[in-house]
């Protein structure tokens, strides 16, 4: 038997099996009466199921700790072999079953399915409200040169693109992210304070500890300390820091929470990434162009916006290039472009 839950119901997956084969599969949903554990809960399920199948086996094959409850009866922990693969097999039963019933709710009934995301993530995240607004920013930027940040906003659960926002890093040089996270964090809430915009009742900063603490520094300086939780999501092992805290949390792979979390630090870095190359594209583009004789700052700005990169403009018509330029400066550009 294995169990899964969120933060309303249980499922309990109840597997009967005869000459080594499984002869009956039943996966029971539990309403929970506050914090029940999986101790408490499948004890009272598995009386009621070995009642239903007629059960009358002697060994229970269990991932929760229930030998007091069943004395008579061995109770096995599988780690490996064949009863490890059957209460691996009972766990996705049960998760199966599990998101079966979210993706019903999701459709049938979205603001209960709202609810319960919104619950599970004020429990894991420790918060005292639902964080229906999360904002998350990464940093972007190659050898220290063209340095952005983005800030991606959720609302609901959901992406609200009209949000996002980019940030050109303006006063820090070179490869610093923790002094870049401190600048785009303190930008961002001193422009929504100032304008009296609605502040998210989650700040998640794609990085560790040092992102983290600069990240609190701006925090500190607008005095909104305690009006807003800020977290920090680590790669690769995706560990939940706090500010202060020195040991980071684990949230479930399996929580509604976590893929949130993932979903907004890779929008995050995928809207940071698709800015910075644009910019480098256009940096490339601009120097490479103000090099031609005869081509100013201006026209090279002219042709950017018209054309975004070299390969554009070697690919478009002379009359084209002279609708942006001018017939005088298109035949620089364009004797320029055949000798190179």
């Amino acid at each position: 038997m294995t169990m899964v839950e969120d933060d309303k119901y249980a499922y309990v997956n109840y597997l009967k099996m005869n000459n080594g084969a499984i002869i009956h599969g039943h996966t029971v949903e539990v309403k929970k009466k506050l914090d029940e554990s999986p101790e408490q809960i499948i004890p009272i399920v598995l009386v009621e199921m070995r009642e239903r199948f007629g059960s009358e086996g002697k060994e229970i094959i269990c991932e929760a700790d229930i030998a007091e409850d069943f004395p008579n009866l061995k109770i096995t922990h599988a780690q490996r072999g064949d009863k490890k693969a059957l209460l691996d097999l009972s766990l996705r039963n049960a998760k199966f079953y599990m998101l079966e019933k979210h993706k019903q709710e999701k459709l049938v009934n979205p603001d209960r399915n709202l609810e319960r995301i919104m619950e599970t993530m004020k429990k894991d995240l420790r918060l005292k409200e639902w964080p229906t607004h999360i904002e998350c920013f990464d940093n972007s930027n190659f050898q220290g040169t063209n340095a952005v940040a983005a800030c991606v906003v959720f609302k609901n659960g959901k992406p609200s693109k009209k949000d996002y926002r980019h940030f050109n890093i303006k006063t820090v040089t070179g490869p610093d992210d923790f002094a870049s996270m401190e600048e785009v964090v303190f930008r961002r809430y001193r422009r929504l304070l100032d304008e009296d915009q609605p502040l998210p009742q989650v700040i998640i900063i794609d990085g560790g500890k040092g992102q983290l603490s600069s990240a609190l520094k701006s925090i500190d300086a607008l005095g909104l300390r305690g009006k807003i939780t800020l977290v920090g999501i680590a790669k690769k092992l995706e560990e939940i820091y706090f500010p202060g805290d020195s040991v980071p949390i684990y949230i479930d792979k399996r929580s509604e929470s976590l893929k949130i979390i993932q979903h907004l630090r890779n929008e995050a870095h995928r809207f940071g990434i698709t800015h910075h190359r644009n910019k480098r594209s256009k940096n490339a583009l601009g120097t490479e162009l103000t090099m031609i004789a005869g081509i100013g700052e201006k026209t090279a700005q002219d042709l950017i916006t018209a054309f975004k990169s070299v390969k554009r403009v070697r690919e478009a018509d002379p009359e084209q290039i002279e609708k942006v330029i001018g017939k005088a400066k298109a035949k620089i550009l364009l004797e320029y472009l055949q000798k190179n």
